[in-house]
């Protein structure tokens, strides 16, 4: 009788472990079924499949900003249109290899940019918000990502005025280590700015570099740089160039540790200032944050495993000191209220502050490429309702949740869609 009870104990056992229709569904069937992330995808779909320019409230197509659709654009988009765009931007390089920041039909040009017109591109007018340093790269990246998912290595043998492809990465890699290169350090350099962001703090609009520029290294520009750095050693067939890149690229990296990281705070310093910062003396900047800058950090292979996991934790804990809704709130604490001219840089605003999908989704990237799948898929979660929520993809959010800037930002919708494709991956894997 003992026995019968055993066995019968272990079948039921069994039972429950084989399924007997109680059987927990798993994370990866959870990824694979979930609703939200195929509405968010077909929302995403809907808004780049109408255009390039960075959403609603901007004519211009921005680097920074394709560099975080072209994926998604190549998905619904004619390929035609898609490199059409890439070779705009290579019809406007500059006699040094610098790449401007964005470009808009002449017509339009209404902005006060510093308009740069060229010959190869007629009918555009382009402009280089010069307070950043991570056109050149950004622009790298999107070239990689297009081969990569296209598979036409053609492409970086076409010549546009005469000049490969290839050589034209090339030589923007070469203006950011002529003309953006400090040899003490042995990292690039660009204005102050908050975390990624593109606003100066020393004027209303601060998109120039001028003569009240505060000029600093930064964590974010320098990591893009390793990640075009890697992007351009895949892609290219010189050996030997690859090889000196590789060099170059192995430098930086050691370079970044030495001089941006805080061993004692374990975290990225904001910025290591080449004079004097334009912040008040009262202000431990060291103190902030950077979400983003930390993000794309990972992406470049910057962090230690352990790293990555004490870098979400923060700023999950940012995440809720600040009450925000997602980790993609810009930075924690903030700079306080007048440390920047622009009335939209106010504590929680704009970039200081703010919480942008933009990059939060980008940890999500890290999280998911690092194997932190559990993690990537349950801090997406609120990124995703938002935009359902809200129906559209907006520029970015106050820690209340509430949409703010332009509407069908398509960067958003970039790296959302991103995030999904990369979680699936995952799970049809299992």
């Amino acid at each position: 009788m003992k026995k019968q009870l055993i066995f019968a104990a272990a079948a039921l056992v069994m039972g429950v472990l084989a399924g007997c229709g109680h059987k927990p569904e798993g994370l990866a069937e959870k990824i694979l079924r979930d609703p939200l992330m195929e509405q968010v995808d077909s929302m995403a779909r809907a808004v780049i499949s109408t255009g390039f320019n960075a959403g609603d409230g901007y004519g211009e197509v921005w680097i920074r900003d394709y560099n975080t659709f072209i994926e998604l654009s190549m998905d619904v988009l004619p390929d035609v249109q898609v490199r059409r765009n890439l070779n705009v931007f290579w019809g406007f390089q500059g006699p040094t290899g610098d790449i401007v920041d964005g470009f808009i039909d002449r017509r339009n040009a209404s902005v006060g940019y510093k308009y740069r017109y060229s010959d190869i591109e007629p009918d555009y007018a382009a402009h280089k918000n010069t307070v950043e340093t991570d056109h050149e790269t950004s622009l790298i990246q999107a070239i990689y990502k297009y081969v990569k998912k296209s598979g036409n290595t053609a492409y970086l043998q076409t010549e546009v005025a005469g000049k490969k492809v290839i050589d034209r990465m090339e030589w923007a890699l070469d203006y950011l280590f002529q003309e953006k290169f400090d040899p003490a350090y042995g990292l690039i350099i660009g204005a102050t700015t908050a975390d990624w962001g593109d606003v100066q703090p020393e004027h209303l609009w601060g998109v120039e570099i001028d003569e009240n520029t505060h000029y600093a290294i930064d964590i974010y520009d320098n990591a893009m740089l390793v990640i075009a750095l890697n992007n351009f050693i895949e892609l290219t067939s010189d050996k030997e160039k690859a090889a000196r890149w590789a060099e170059r690229r192995d430098e930086l990296k050691r370079d970044i540790r030495r001089h941006l990281w805080d061993a004692e705070r374990r975290k990225f310093i904001p910025h290591l200032y080449l004079k004097d910062s334009p912040f008040p003396a009262t202000l431990d900047e060291n103190a902030i944050y950077y979400h983003g800058g930390t993000a794309v950090a990972i992406q470049a292979g910057l962090l230690s495993s352990d790293e990555i996991d004490e870098a979400n934790r923060k700023m999950l804990d940012n995440m809720k000191k600040a009450h925000a809704q997602t980790i993609g709130l810009t930075m924690y604490p903030t700079y306080p209220a007048g440390a920047f001219k622009g009335v939209g840089m106010y504590p929680y605003g704009y970039q200081n502050g703010g919480d942008w999908t933009w990059f939060g989704a980008r940890m999500i990237h890290a999280l998911v490429d690092n194997g932190r799948i559990e993690e990537a898929y349950e801090e997406l979660q609120p990124m995703l309702r938002r935009v359902v929520e809200n129906r559209g993809f907006y520029e970015w959010y106050t820690p209340a949740g509430e949409p703010m800037g332009s509407g069908t930002f398509r960067g958003e919708a970039g790296v959302l869609y991103k995030a999904n494709a990369l979680l699936r991956e995952w799970a049809r894997q299992q």
